[in-house]
């Protein structure tokens, strides 16, 4: 079963006037992870997917939806894919690639046949999904967290020592716009993303994991001068528009995804606002 939904992109001026139920409505993705489904959210900024594929007991094989008028989902799309649950596979035009937790794996545009596996219903693999548009149809490859590049980041005196994990990027997959990555912050660490920056070239999609139970994420984002705030739970999504921060920090550590798309794939590229300006 294939569900899905579609938002359209909000204005920052638009922004400053919604309320808590309106901005969770327009920016949280709340409905991935659902057993024995694909689910997708369909954003306007950049044409961005974001979605998940759970198989239990059978495989799961990827269907196009409606609103992208191809006979395949791959026709004019590249995606990426990290397992955050049990071991599993995902088999692309007939070959597998066995994919354990936190390691991702690049699917080029053109390849109708993509199947989800699980090794084990009872613990199932969890495929999160991002999507982007594609010109040009590029390898699919495997990238295990083991083979990702690693930054060590910040520092445990300002609440924000991570590994940044590099995984679908420049020098290691080779892509039209997709890049993709995963940022582990240690035990006693909170903050991601600072100082916080926003980048005009590209959007940008968080997904929260590895958050203890009983405890949350706060995400901001908004224009720097003019910021909000969502409460983030396991396994929930937010969107950053192109004009947003995106920052979080949580009642105890925890690991995020961060999957972006658009015109410059420089990893560098961004605008960083100094913590003192943040309003």
């Amino acid at each position: 079963m294939t569900n899905y939904s579609s938002r359209y992109a909000s204005s920052p001026q638009a922004v400053k006037q919604y309320d808590t139920a309106q901005l969770r409505a327009e920016f949280l993705i709340d409905n991935l992870m659902k057993e024995g489904e694909i689910t997708f959210t369909y954003s306007h900024y950049d044409r961005y997917i974001t979605g998940s594929a759970v198989p239990t007991t059978t495989p799961i094989t990827l269907e196009t939806i409606d609103i992208l008028k191809m006979p395949n989902f791959l026709d004019r799309r590249e995606m990426g894919i990290i397992n955050v649950g049990g071991n599993g596979s995902v088999v692309v035009e007939g070959t597998s690639y066995e994919l354990g937790f936190k390691d991702a794996l690049y699917i080029g545009s053109g390849n109708a046949e993509v199947i989800f596996k699980s090794d084990d219903a009872k613990n199932p693999a969890k495929f999160y999904i991002n999507s982007a548009p594609a010109h040009v149809s590029y390898p699919t490859k495997k990238v295990s967290l083991a083979e990702a590049n690693k930054l060590q980041l910040g520092t445990m005196e300002t609440a924000n020592h991570r590994t940044v994990n590099q995984m679908i990027i420049g020098g290691i997959v080779t892509t039209c716009q997709l890049q993709m990555g995963m940022t582990e912050l240690k035990p006693g660490s909170v903050w991601n993303t600072m100082p916080a920056h926003v980048h005009d070239r590209r959007m940008e999609v968080y997904f929260y994991m590895d958050i203890p139970e009983n405890q949350a994420v706060c995400h901001f984002m908004g224009e720097p001068q003019e910021t909000r705030h969502i409460w983030m739970n396991n396994h929930q999504a937010v969107i950053s528009p192109d004009w947003s921060i995106h920052s979080g920090a949580g009642t105890s550590n925890y690991t995020f995804i961060w999957g972006m798309a658009g015109e410059n794939l420089d990893y560098g590229d961004m605008d960083v606002c100094k913590i003192t300006e943040l309003r």
